[in-house]
Formats: structure tokens, C-alpha cells, sequence
């Protein structure tokens, strides 16, 4: 894990890109116009090496919908074009591990899984149902992974996982014709957040969407405050239940938290509203409605570009991005991603673990937006715009100094379930933001059954 000078580059490096990028951007994918040529194994030359699988079968589980499905799909694509293997999609209900477990169960396990949790991987391998990460996979990521990638995607210091797309989480978003009309300024502080806030509210704009029907959301933000007002040690001591939650540091956390979700009339619907807001929703009524959308910012990952798009806006004009809001000395910087296991030891599925390790098939969802690549090796000319391009280089210039997702740390039925443990607790934190010792109590009592178990 990263130590607290490298969290302050990666900090800096991300609100530089950022601060470049904040004012105009435009589409500009760069085609080198050059067609390589095949290889006897059907990629281009110079390309990573994949075997012939023809006539083979391979079945691939995620819980990705919409456009990431689509676009994950682009990648499987390419992969059949370059092996002749036929691969399918197969739609998976969230937590994706009861699913799988399902699947294994009636003996019909696809050969691939993308696991959306580090705590999903260490459950996977406890439970026998995942196999190792194979030598071409290996040394693809030896080749092109930064060390904490490597590690978050193993056990016991055996490799089982491939991290084939990451996130920066510590993104807030905004609709620019609002932020101009009410003569908002960018805010670089949780204090001057909240200003802000109070601001657009002024202008007759709510200020803030929080997609708070899905309880993954609300983790995010309480990890961002949490990780920059309490500090990464003490972040992760939580992420391993080495403290409890209800640890005086949560308690400061939560408390900051309330200030936010304490006025209902900063949040679009108050807090009645965001419980039934989904995330997609939360993002969508920022960046529709003309001069009176729904709300004026909304917080999330790089990913919420994807639903910018949906929504008719343009990253870059109509909707502009800021790092998270320092609440102590430093702005925070929190990533997830989600990996690719193996459940069945055959050629195809270990092939494929190659194929999403290589700057390739990076290459191929970074041109259809909506992604950021944790391999260093990607082409970042293949991102459609600056602003992606930005935070991706600045994911890959901070190397080992990121902290990883803590709810995505934890086993699945704490951090990773909806309607239970966390995302459940801060569902009730929202409802009640005033009960910061029940909350606490709460998250206490469903953490430390979690971690038991």
C-alpha cells in the first residue's frame, strides 16, 4: 500500500490533469493509420501472443449491463477475430460470488469471471473455485503492471487475477451552465465545497445528486472523506477491521458526511429522494433539463462519462470534473477496478486472461470511453478524449501510491451486498444522519460478523 508522500503525487498529479482539462476538450482519437499485418496466430504482428483456439468455446460472467457490457463485448470480440475461439457473454446478478456459486453448484461454471471486489477474489480462492493465473498471463502483467495491481489480484502470494479495468473514484462532476449562471467557483476544500453547495442552491439549482438506491455510492463517499481527513494508515487499519468502526476516526467522518447529507435541501429529493435515485439516474438528471436540471454536480468515478454521454452532454463543455474536496491536509484518491479469474484450468480461458493483460485489449475499450486502463502500457492516444486521458495518465504516474476501494477490500457480504452491511448502513446514515453513534454501532456489529465468518 502506498505511504502518504506518494498518495500527495498521485493527489497533485490528478488535480493537475484535471485543472488542464476542466475548461475545453474536444474528441480527438488519434489513428496512426497503420494496419499491421497478421501473424500465423491471427495477431497483428508485434501484437501479444495468443494461440489458435478454433472451434473452442469460451463462456465469460460479469455484471456489467448497458454500455460496459457492450463495450467488454468489443474486447471479446477482437480476441475471437485474433484466436477463432467463440466467446460468450453471460449476464451475472450482483454479488456476482452467490451467482458463481450458483453456477458451480449445478456444474455449469462459465470458464472467465470478472470479479468487481478484492474481497470477491479472496472468496473465489477459499472456496476452491478459481485457478492460477498461468505463465503467459504472468508475464504479461510482470510486463505491464505496477506492483499493487499484481497484488491486489493475488493470495497467499499466488497470482488468480487479472485487473483489467480501473476507476478513479475521488471525481466530482458538474453541469458548467449552471456552475456560470450562479457564479459558482471550483472547490478545492470540503469547506469551500459546501459554499459551493450553498451557492448553486442560491441560483434555484439543487446542488447535489446522490445515487443513493445503490448503497456502493454511498460507500464511495464515505471512503473519500474518510481517507483524507483520517489519513491512509488509518484507512488502511479500517479496510482490515484492525480498528473498529466505531473508532473516534469514523466518528469525525461521518460527522463531516452529515454536513452534506444533513440538508436535505442540497440534495436532489433530500435524503427520500436519492434512497430511490439509482446511480445512473443521479447522472443523468445533472446533465438534463436545460437551465433547471435536477441538480448541479454529482460525485463518482471516471466511468460516469459513459452516462454523461447517455444523457446528451459533452465531457469537456457541458460537463466539467474536479477532484474530490480535501477534508484534512490532502485531497483523496481512491480507485477500484474489477479482475478476471479463471474457473475452469483450460487453454482457452487462460489464453483469455492473456489477452485482457495486454495493452491490446486495453487499447480496445479506452477508444469506446467510459474506461481507464490500470496497464502502463496502453496507448493513451486510444482514449476519445483529453479529460480520460488525463486521469488515466495520472492512475499510471501513481504507480504503487493508490488506495484501493475499501468497501471492494472487504468479504462481499459487508462491503460488496445490496440492502446489507455497509451499503445498507449508509443507506440508514443517510436516512438519519444525526444517529452518527448508531451508525457506527451498525457498522460495528455487521463488520465484525463479516470478517468472522
Amino acid at each position: 500500500m502506498l505511504m502518504r508522500t506518494g498518495r500527495k503525487l498521485a493527489g497533485i498529479a490528478i488535480v493537475g490533469a484535471l485543472a488542464l482539462t476542466a475548461t475545453a476538450c474536444g474528441d480527438d482519437k488519434k489513428d496512426d493509420g497503420a494496419k499491421a499485418e497478421k501473424s500465423k496466430s491471427g495477431s497483428p504482428a508485434g501484437a501479444v501472443a495468443l494461440p489458435r483456439l478454433d472451434g473452442q468455446k469460451i463462456e465469460v460472467a460479469a455484471v456489467w449491463t448497458g454500455p460496459e457490457q457492450a463495450n467488454f463485448v468489443k474486447v471479446l470480440k477482437e480476441f475471437e477475430s485474433r484466436t477463432g475461439a467463440t466467446v460468450t457473454f453471460v449476464p451475472a446478478q450482483d454479488p456476482i460470488v452467490n451467482f458463481l456459486g450458483t453456477k458451480i453448484a449445478g456444474g455449469s461454471p462459465p470458464d472467465v469471471a470478472m470479479l468487481p471486489q478484492v474481497g470477491a477474489i479472496q472468496q473465489a480462492v477459499q472456496k476452491k473455485w478459481v485457478k492460477p493465473v498461468g505463465p503467459e498471463a504472468k508475464a504479461q502483467l510482470a510486463k505491464n503492471y505496477a506492483k499493487v495491481w499484481q497484488d491486489l489480484g493475488a493470495v497467499d502470494g499466488t497470482q488468480y487475477a487479472v485487473y483489467f479495468k480501473a476507476a478513479n473514484k475521488s471525481l466530482v462532476w458538474y453541469n458548467s451552465k449552471v456552475f456560470e449562471a450562479a457564479g459558482a467557483q471550483v472547490p478545492k476544500t470540503w469547506k469551500d465545497f459546501l459554499a459551493t453547495a450553498d451557492t448553486v442552491s442560491a441560483s434555484g439549482v439543487t446542488p447535489v445528486s446522490v445515487g443513493g438506491a445503490d448503497g456502493w455510492t454511498l460507500t464511495d463517499w464515505f471512503e473519500n472523506v474518510y481517507l483524507s481527513q483520517a489519513g491512509p494508515e488509518k484507512y488502511d487499519q479500517l479496510a482490515k477491521h484492525q480498528i473498529k468502526w466505531t473508532d473516534p476516526s469514523v466518528k469525525d467522518a461521518l460527522t463531516t458526511l452529515g454536513q452534506l447529507f444533513g440538508k436535505p435541501d442540497l440534495i436532489a429529493g433530500g435524503a427520500t429522494g436519492a434512497l430511490q435515485t439509482e446511480f445512473p439516474a443521479s447522472v443523468t438528471q445533472t446533465f438534463t433539463g436545460g437551465d433547471q436540471p435536477k441538480a448541479a454536480m454529482v460525485f463518482e468515478g471516471d466511468f460516469v462519462s459513459v452516462n454523461i454521454a447517455q444523457a446528451g452532454a459533452k465531457v469537456g463543455t457541458d460537463a466539467k470534473v474536479f477532484p474530490f474536496p480535501a477534508v484534512g491536509a490532502t485531497a483523496p484518491v481512491v480507485t477500484g477496478g474489477d479482475a478476471a479469474v479463471a474457473l475452469k484450468d483450460t487453454k482457452g480461458a487462460q489464453a483469455l486472461l492473456t489477452w485482457l493483460a495486454s495493452p491490446d485489449a486495453a487499447k480496445v475499450w479506452a477508444a469506446a470511453g467510459g474506461y481507464i486502463s490500470p496497464n502502463k502500457a496502453a496507448d493513451l492516444a486510444a482514449y476519445p478524449n483529453d479529460v480520460q486521458r488525463d486521469i488515466a495518465k495520472a492512475l499510471i504516474a501513481a504507480g504503487d501510491d493508490v488506495r484501493f476501494d475499501m468497501s471492494d477490500q472487504a468479504p462481499q457480504s459487508f462491503g460488496g451486498t445490496p440492502g446489507k452491511g455497509e451499503w445498507k448502513d449508509l443507506q440508514d446514515f443517510l436516512k438519519n444522519p444525526k444517529d452518527v453513534a448508531g451508525a457506527q454501532a451498525r457498522l460495528e456489529a455487521d463488520a465484525a460478523a463479516a470478517y468472522k465468518s
